[in-house]
């Protein structure tokens, strides 16, 4: 059974931490404002879930899901994530975040950014291009032909390895994007954000299957 530490348990982190219980891991959920806060959504998703610091969901986790925006990647606690994959579901939006020079030109990605932060972690690009209701409409099981995938960037192919094996799991294939630094691909603006899925305002989402993912990515330009 794996454990899945979630930092940031708000829409996107939430819908991880459902699906992963539904699939039989144990979640240990945290947030900004302290675990009391999520005492409620930890009764609702059962005894698989617990609530903590991010501190403790960091030392939990066998992967850890980072949610939270990227003007708040200070604030992620370093020595407990060293090892581990480190899923960053984030964007960069500047309206909410602040300028970031080295966003803004494109010298680094988020997830570069995340990564140089964690040095010692092994960041894994996933769930930032997909709503959190279409996530968690879309999950199918293994086999299914209706299944849909999702990109992953990252620089160690073991971590990729993990984070492919949690995502069949709980529902998704994944298709491989390529390294943290390519993985700008699956930012907002690209073909494969959102887009690939349906509409924002379907509420239900439409199947898409790697081969549309893939075709999405290689669609790409900046």
């Amino acid at each position: 059974m794996t454990t899945v530490g979630i930092i940031g348990s708000g829409m996107i982190g939430g819908t991880v931490a459902r699906l992963s219980v539904a699939a039989g891991h144990r979640v240990v959920l945290s947030n900004s404002r302290g675990p009391e806060t999520l005492a409620e959504l930890a009764a609702e998703l059962g005894p698989l879930a617990t609530a903590g610091t991010a501190g403790q969901a960091a030392e939990a986790g066998h992967l850890v899901v980072v949610s939270v925006p990227v003007k708040a990647f200070g604030e992620i606690p370093v020595k407990p994530l060293a090892g581990k994959p480190v899923l960053d579901t984030g964007n960069y939006y500047p309206q909410r975040d602040g300028h970031i020079a080295e966003l803004d030109t494109g010298a680094l990605t988020s997830s570069g950014l995340l990564q140089r932060d964690l040095p010692d972690a092994q960041v894994v690009k996933v769930f930032n291009n997909i709503t959190f209701r279409h996530l968690g409409s879309l999950a199918r099981p293994h086999g299914a032909q209706d299944r849909t995938a999702l990109p992953i960037a990252g620089d160690s192919p073991a971590a990729k390895a993990a984070v492919t094996e949690f995502l069949d799991s709980i529902g998704y294939d994944a298709v491989d994007a390529g390294s943290v630094a390519d993985s700008w691909r699956q930012e907002p603006g690209t073909p494969v954000y959102g887009t690939p899925y349906g509409p924002f305002s379907d509420e239900v989402g439409t199947p898409a299957p790697a081969a549309k993912i893939h075709v999405a990515l290689v669609g790409a330009h900046r």
